[in-house]
């Protein structure tokens, strides 16, 4: 059923089909838009250290049948310059753009890591915002160690990690030990052009928060969203918890557990197989889309 998507994504990359609409401006933040104004709402949020560009594979699908928006969180990508303050401020910045232009709801929202943090902080503020998410690999139970020890390396090896030499480097060995998970030439030309200039007071502030302090709501009980919840099968301990965590205090939600994959895999390098995962699960009423040997 879905190798329709795979052929539309064909066609997109010989530039035939889903270009980027006008980028919009919400005070600081920027967003990106794709397909037709009309058509319902999707809002995609990308990583720590990452930019809007992580989900614009699956947006140029989706856009055929849906509006996507990919922001850019501050302190990331074009948005550099701008500081990251926390998980709170970022969804109420973003809740202020669905008010002024999605008319206050969306169909969809979701994100991976950092970004399904703050869509679930936005399920919490507004318990009608959405009718679907996807949050891949997010936590939501605080981890001050692993914070600390994560600012740590970070103040330390950051600019080693992180600059343009150091990224090219890990693509390259991307490109030769991983190559199911590089990514096309496109998307390497953004993260060598955004991750080099990432600050690296975003990145301690985003484990201070992220990490180290966020606490999932109690208000997430009232949302009335239906969830997917992805995480991998390798992923940290902490990542799982915080997974069965989110479903007992929102039991609309589905576990789904990506076998063999790490940290945010599905979203940020197999876009495809997220199209195949979220796609019948967009369309759905019920959790019949999932498999149960793939649901813990």
């Amino acid at each position: 059923m879905l190798r329709q998507y795979h052929c539309l994504y064909k066609l997109i990359e010989q530039g035939k089909l889903a270009s980027e609409s006008p980028t919009v401006r919400s005070l600081n933040m920027k967003f990106h838009e794709f397909g037709n104004k009309n058509l319902p709402p999707i809002l995609l949020i990308h990583g720590g250290g990452s930019s809007w560009w992580n989900y614009l594979r699956q947006a140029r699908i989706l856009s055929e049948k849906y509006r996507v928006i990919l922001p850019t969180l501050n302190g990331h990508g074009e948005e550099y310059q701008l500081d990251y303050v926390s998980t709170e401020d970022s969804a109420l910045e973003i809740l202020d753009y669905i008010k002024a232009n999605c008319g206050g709801k969306l169909f969809a929202i979701g994100g991976v890591s950092l970004g399904g943090q703050i869509a679930m902080e936005l399920l919490s503020l507004d318990s009608e915002i959405a009718e679907k998410a996807i949050i891949d690999g997010s936590l939501c139970i605080p981890q001050p160690r692993l914070a600390k020890i994560s600012i740590f390396l970070v103040s330390l090896f950051g600019k080693l990690m992180f600059n343009k030499f150091s990224c090219k480097l890990q693509l390259n060995m991307m490109n030769k030990l991983y190559p199911k998970l590089a990514y096309p030439e496109e998307i390497k030309a953004y993260y060598l052009e955004d991750l080099p200039r990432t600050p690296i007071k975003t990145l301690v502030t985003i484990y201070k928060n992220y990490m180290g302090c966020y606490k999932l709501k109690d208000m997430i009980s009232a949302s009335k969203a239906q969830v997917l919840y992805i995480y991998g099968k390798k992923e940290l301990n902490c990542v799982k918890e915080s997974a069965k965590l989110f479903h007992q205090l929102h039991s609309n939600t589905i576990l789904y557990e990506a076998k063999g994959y790490n940290h945010g895999y599905l979203s940020a390098y197999l876009p495809y197989e997220w199209i195949d995962l979220v796609v019948p699960f967009l369309k759905s009423d019920s959790f019949e889309m999932c498999n149960e040997s793939d649901m813990t």
